[in-house]
């Protein structure tokens, strides 16, 4: 080839290379209106079982604040006990047909002795009480405290005298049964065992174990006390006069408890997929009633087509394109997740950010290792991993944002203080961090100390989630009022993406504002990608241009 024609061809390949590159998107005129791209779900986590006199399958909710009626043949769910009177880890049915139910965060027990009875509290400050259950004979109620505590206590269903201890420092009495014979029957949840608790003296005898982590126990009436192990997934049946195991069926890990109706059926719960499932012991059948693919969608990242979403129950990865989900991590199968609230990212590691626990997790994106664990923070609720192996993390607790590094994270930079409630935090394109404060405010951070804070915008409804689009403006979750809205960097103003949104879950008594934070991550393209805590699911909003 001469060297006119190679110039030639030079020049017309880098002029068509100019012209087909492609320009970064710019300001939509308008949006679309929200997708949901993860199909909405039932509860927000899916805890204790029950059949009332009714037949009425009932679930509880502790993130969610409700307990729930669900249809036996259609598996429709809807609410029975609004928040946050209505937060239930456990659920039991007297003898008389009374409903009690543990408010596992409120450390409280509540009683109706009907629908239409008014509620009453007859145990409070007992944190982390869990399971419970009456003596249909008698009447009396038993209840238990577990991870929070770890005691067994019987309730007076009057709620006129104190609870009376049976016994401390079990190994985690979850998910327990009152028997015929008036003895306890439930699982360690620490030891791997299932037991028998005399409630007069609180004497226990163990009944089988090398369970991996048994979560609940019932009896099926025919000499079986029936198991659900949350890590392997597995029922199982044990012959109460041998001890002797029979893997009855498989399912996925995170089982929470379960329930058996009169007929026989038993019903499971599953945490992390708001799934319950209905098993025929004399068929074998298995019977999918409800399920989610997400539990409690929190916080959001988006790399390329891969969501990232904090999933409180579960670490999951969410194809931008079609939808698709797919576990990371899930709650007690991978015992090192610790109810993630929160998700920063970088090239090579995930953040997961708890301020229930206190704790942020380091996760290697390659090999999905967790590879170091941030312990005895103030209410973190959201953590970035940088570059240089930092990691910056905020404290809603204190109101600060801090960089941790150094062996073990002990190196602490002090980046801002004074913070009203900060909640989400984005790295700018400009280099500097944006975080949303619960009083109202996005402002700006300057990483290099050039410049003082900033607020970027004030006036907002409880901001939560942000995002910065790819012509520079911000997308934040205003959780009080339902909505997104884009705001410009420069100017403040603002206009609203989207409205009447299912966001914006309240937070029980005692708990932090923002709770289940609403995450919103922006595509190369500029669709914007949003939790809904609300109803769980997963949104896609395209821009219209």
């Amino acid at each position: 080839m001469n060297r006119i024609l190679s110039g030639a061809l030079l020049a017309a390949t880098l002029a068509f290379g100019a012209c087909t590159t492609t320009a970064p998107p710019t300001r939509p005129a308008a949006w679309a209106a929200p997708e949901a791209i993860v199909a909405p779900s039932s509860f927000a986590g899916v805890h204790g079982l029950a059949i009332d006199r009714q037949g009425r399958l009932l679930a509880g909710s502790v993130v969610g604040n409700t307990l729930w009626e669900v249809d036996r043949q259609s598996g429709a769910a809807r609410v029975l006990i609004k928040g946050p009177e209505g937060q239930a880890d456990d659920i039991a049915v007297g003898p008389k047909g009374e409903l009690a139910w543990t408010n596992y965060l409120m450390g409280a027990l509540r009683m109706r002795d009907s629908d239409a009875a008014p509620m009453r509290v007859v145990a409070k400050d007992l944190p982390g009480l869990n399971s419970l259950d009456f003596d249909r004979r008698n009447g009396k109620l038993y209840a238990s405290q577990v991870f929070l505590g770890d005691a067994l206590w019987e309730i007076d269903p009057a709620g006129q005298k104190p609870p009376r201890l049976i016994k401390k420092d079990m190994g985690g009495f979850n998910g327990f049964e009152v028997g015929p014979d008036g003895m306890l029957y439930g699982p360690l949840w620490f030891k791997g065992q299932v037991v028998k608790i005399a409630p007069s003296d609180g004497a226990m005898t163990v009944i089988a174990d090398g369970f991996q982590i048994p979560a609940a126990a019932n009896l099926d009436g025919k000499g079986n006390l029936w198991v659900v192990d949350a890590r392997s997934g597995e029922l199982v049946r044990v012959e109460l006069a041998s001890g002797r195991k029979t893997v009855a069926k498989r399912l996925k890990p995170s089982l929470d408890n379960l329930a058996i109706a009169p007929e026989g059926t038993i019903y499971v719960s599953n945490m992390a997929d708001n799934s319950i499932e209905a098993f025929n012991p004399a068929t074998g059948e298995l019977r999918l009633l409800t399920s989610g693919k997400l539990a409690v969608p929190a916080g959001l990242k988006i790399d390329g087509n891969d969501l990232f979403v904090a999933d409180i129950f579960g670490f999951r990865q969410v194809d931008a394109s079609s939808g698709a989900v797919r576990d990371i991590f899930r709650m007690q199968r991978d015992p090192e997740l610790e109810y993630p609230f929160a998700v920063g990212l970088s090239a090579t590691h995930f953040a997961l950010a708890s301020w229930f626990t206190g704790t942020v997790q380091l996760v290697d994106r390659k090999t999905l290792k967790t590879t170091g664990v941030i312990h005895g923070l103030k209410a973190p609720v959201d953590a970035i991993p940088m570059a240089d192996g930092s990691v910056i993390v905020a404290e809603i607790a204190t109101g600060s944002v801090t960089r941790a590094s150094g062996p073990k994270f002990e190196d602490r930079q002090l980046l801002a203080s004074g913070l009203a409630g900060p909640v989400q935090m984005i790295v700018g394109k400009d280099g500097a961090l944006y975080v949303t404060e619960a009083a109202g405010k996005l402002t700006r951070i300057p990483l290099d100390a050039s410049a003082p804070l900033r607020a970027v915008a004030e006036g907002l409804a409880m901001p939560e989630g942000v995002a910065q689009t790819p012509w520079g403006s911000f997308i934040v979750a205003e959780t009080a009022a339902r909505r997104l809205v884009e705001i410009d960097p420069a100017s403040g103003s603002r206009r609203t993406v989207a409205e009447n949104l299912p966001i914006g879950l309240e937070p029980g008594p005692g708990l932090p504002p923002p709770y289940v934070q609403t995450g919103v991550a922006v595509g190369s393209d500029g669709t914007i990608y949003m939790t809904a805590d609300r109803n769980n699911a997963l949104y896609r909003i395209r821009p219209q241009r």
